[in-house]
């Protein structure tokens, strides 16, 4: 309506001028910025690669405020939009999965819970999803290097080396957690020797490569000690559970004062399994809040989760399905079982309730889907599989044939 209907309809206007009049000058929140610094871990005093307690607090906040983290992608690499399988091969294993933090969350001590809401991930321009050799869920199938490299946005990647593919976004925090305390780094070191002992998957110390080095260098006051941040644990860490989604509440039990915590790897996309051993890994912006819910720690052990519509979110709208049975060949030995009784079972062809044996049937039927109907090579389908395929366990009852399932997101075939 004109000024002059206006005042000639009997309404009073007023007419004044207010210097920087706009709802961006307006703030109220209080942000604790943790960012990178140079272009690897080793550059950074806000970087770690391992967990002990001594490792020394770079920030502190409030619960309540906003705290900024800028973290870096799962393997600390130099890949590149341009980069090619061999360059795989140049990646050092011990400097893998590096942690921004710890920060100091004020008033929170050791037997509380730390309640972390996952704010925001603006992730970096690119990703990448590999395959390493000796790792991996069929790392004895899959022994070549091999890299896909995606272009990233806020709706989906795209990757030259996977035409007609389009994978949404859906980015989470693939480690997140708080530090350990003495007592727990004596216990889960013991437990995971005596593992190593008796043949199966662990990972020791490891001070080669190991940040920060005053603690956990070669030469570091507590080198012996300091743990690998590859195995998630019961304070959290490399857990990769793709439910944990932006808008969802993860549950820490504190083992010292502070919590000590932090964040890396971000997966832009990952399916559940994460089968191939990356998901698309990328560097990120993250954005959380925190609040300190006294004591609980005496019923909140290990990591919990608290969310909502979040997970239907993330469901596809169609899907193709594979079913996963303890099946596998007369005298095979699968990697997953080498270090139990592997006389007694290199024989059998079926084993009782074994969902890992499931889960590896599931996902070689659900490759060989994708190259069939697909046309995929045989590591453009496992890649693909690592970043879209969700393992789901179908039953633990029927004995001797617990299921595990293969779901395809098949949302991500461009029309």
């Amino acid at each position: 309506m004109r000024l002059s209907l206006l005042l000639a309809a009997g309404f009073a206007v007023s007419i004044f001028s207010v210097a920087n009049a706009d709802t961006t000058d307006q703030k109220w929140k209080t942000k604790v910025l943790v960012a990178k610094q140079g272009d690897h871990c080793a550059d950074d005093p806000n970087c770690f690669n391992r967990y002990h307690p001594a490792i020394p607090t770079v920030a502190r906040a409030n619960p309540g405020d906003q705290i900024i983290i800028h973290s870096r992608d799962a393997l600390d690499s130099d890949l590149t939009l341009d980069s090619v399988a061999n360059d795989v091969l140049a990646i050092d294993l011990n400097l893998v999965h590096p942690m921004t933090g710890p920060v100091y969350i004020e008033g929170a001590e050791r037997g509380d819970v730390l309640a972390v809401t996952l704010l925001d991930i603006a992730p970096d321009e690119y990703g990448y999803t590999v395959i390493v050799p000796g790792f991996g869920f069929l790392r004895d199938i899959y022994t070549e290097p091999y890299v896909v490299n995606w272009r990233l946005n806020r709706t989906h990647a795209e990757s030259d080396q996977m035409p007609g593919v389009k994978v949404p976004y859906e980015a989470f925090l693939g480690s997140v957690g708080v530090l350990p305390g003495a007592e727990e780094v004596v216990i889960w070191k013991a437990r995971e020797a005596a593992l190593g002992a008796a043949g199966g998957a662990a990972l020791a110390p490891q001070p080669v490569g190991a940040m920060p080095t005053a603690v956990c260098g070669p030469e570091g006051s507590n080198k012996d000690d300091c743990l690998r941040t590859i195995p998630p644990r019961e304070n959290g860490g490399n857990m990769d559970v793709q439910q944990m989604q932006i808008g969802t509440t993860m549950l820490f039990p504190c083992f010292i004062d502070g919590c000590g915590f932090f964040v890396g790897d971000v997966h832009y996309a990952q399916g559940d399994g994460e089968v191939g051993g990356t998901a698309i890994e990328t560097g990120a912006v993250v954005t959380v809040v925190t609040e300190i819910r006294k004591g609980a720690g005496a019923y909140i052990t290990a990591p919990q989760v608290e969310g909502g519509a979040q997970i239907k979110k993330i469901e596809p709208s169609k899907f193709y399905q594979t079913i996963g049975l303890p099946l596998k060949g007369a005298g095979e030995i699968p990697p997953t079982h080498t270090y139990i009784d592997a006389k007694e079972i290199g024989a059998l062809e079926n084993l009782s309730e074994d969902l890992t044996l499931a889960a590896r049937h599931a996902l070689l039927q659900m490759i060989e889907y994708l190259k069939r109907e697909h046309g995929l090579t045989a590591e453009q389908a496992y890649t693909l599989a690592s970043v879209a395929v969700d393992l789901r366990v179908g039953q633990v009852v029927d004995v001797p044939n617990y299921i595990v399932t293969a779901v395809l997101n098949m949302d991500v075939f461009s029309d």
